[in-house]
């Protein structure tokens, strides 16, 4: 190993002890989100020492490089003796990220369920096609398909065995399309947008979200994100009205629960897909028969298509907190079912171990 590769990954296992030591920070404090990437998000590390050049004594007389008189005057202002405040922003990879999640909050790997076939590009190159890049020229194959071209066309002396390849004969490796068994996953994230869910509350949510979104992407080939929110009425949003949508209305959290079976069941067969639906609320529901209704299809419809239903109710000034205790009552001790309560933002690294430190 170069010097340079050993002083960089120390440096590297310098920036993740520190992430690691304030991740509870970054959680609670939503910090990251407005620097994500594509595929990084830059961390801010304040206080991190750096190398640095450190200046001795200047010996020479004068004021700076240039003659001067005692008491000439050099700059305004007095000099401070606290040292300043020092960030820096270093990128790190969502799976480096999902990586220091799992450890520090102890969450076990994913168990996937359903699997589904995809054509895709993989393995070796296995195929042969008539046109690639020169890289990839197939010489064995290009020489057997101008021996054939001689033969065919009487050119060919075997006394004078000289070959040269016309662009007709070129060869080159190709990737072959193959069925590949991947684990697949659907996140349906449904969001109480009624009036009494105001902006902090739904900060809180946006900010549980993403870390869930990175430790369950870092067990998944591939990772499909939907979004439902609700007051009376339940619709189907993007993901940046999802976490904007201004809140109105009254309540009716079956409407919600409908529209996502509906939806798992014409897109999402649990067959192919591993299925999580989080749902996020202040607990008021507009009332009891409709609760009955919310516990009826969880206990029947949800229970057979769900790998997990996590139920999170976040702390509202006007919220009544009911619909956990209702859903506590009705379905208690379910693998697939998990509840859990989220009065503020501290509460949120309890809660993303509550969703998904059962490995389902």
């Amino acid at each position: 190993m170069q010097r340079i590769d050993y002083d960089h990954a120390r440096f590297r296992d310098i920036v993740r002890g520190r992430i690691r030591k304030d991740l509870g920070k970054y959680i609670t404090n939503g910090e990251l989100l407005g620097r994500v990437g594509k595929h990084a998000v830059a961390i801010p590390l304040p206080q991190l020492d750096l190398p640095r050049f450190h200046y001795g004594p200047n010996l020479k007389e004068g004021v700076g490089q240039g003659a001067g008189e005692e008491g000439d005057e050099v700059a305004e202002g007095t000099a401070g003796d606290a040292p300043g405040r020092h960030v820096l922003e270093v990128e790190v990879s969502f799976e480096e990220l999902a990586r220091i999640l799992g450890e520090e909050l102890a969450l076990p790997r994913v168990k996937p369920r359903g699997r589904r076939e995809l054509k895709m590009a993989g393995g070796t190159y296995t195929g042969v096609a008539r046109v690639g890049p020169e890289s990839l020229r197939h010489a064995r194959r290009t020489f057997r398909q101008a021996l054939k071209r001689a033969i065919a066309s009487g050119t060919y002396d075997p006394k004078r065995p000289v070959l040269i390849p016309v662009p007709d004969d070129r060869r080159y490796r190709s990737w072959k399309l193959r069925d590949l068994s991947v684990s697949s996953a659907l996140v349906l994230y449904m969001m109480d947008v009624s009036g009494s869910m105001g902006k902090e509350q739904k900060e809180i949510v946006r900010n549980q979200a993403f870390w869930m979104d990175t430790w369950l992407r870092s067990q998944y080939q591939s990772l499909e994100v939907r979004y439902i929110v609700h007051d009376a009425v339940a619709h189907v949003v993007d993901r940046e009205t999802f976490y904007h949508l201004r809140e109105s209305g009254g309540t009716k959290i079956s409407s919600a629960y409908e529209l996502g079976l509906k939806m798992i069941d014409e897109k999402f067969s649990p067959s192919e897909w591993n299925v999580y639906v989080f749902h996020f609320s202040d607990g008021d529901n507009w009332s009891a028969r409709d609760t009955e209704r919310c516990v009826g299809l969880l206990r029947d419809e949800y229970r057979l298509r769900v790998n997990l239903f996590g139920y999170g109710q976040v702390k509202s000034a006007y919220g009544s907190g009911q619909f956990k205790k209702d859903l506590d009552a009705a379905i208690s001790e379910e693998e697939w079912l998990v509840t859990s309560e989220i009065p503020d933002r501290e509460s949120i690294v309890r809660s993303i171990r509550d969703f998904l430190g059962r490995g389902r």
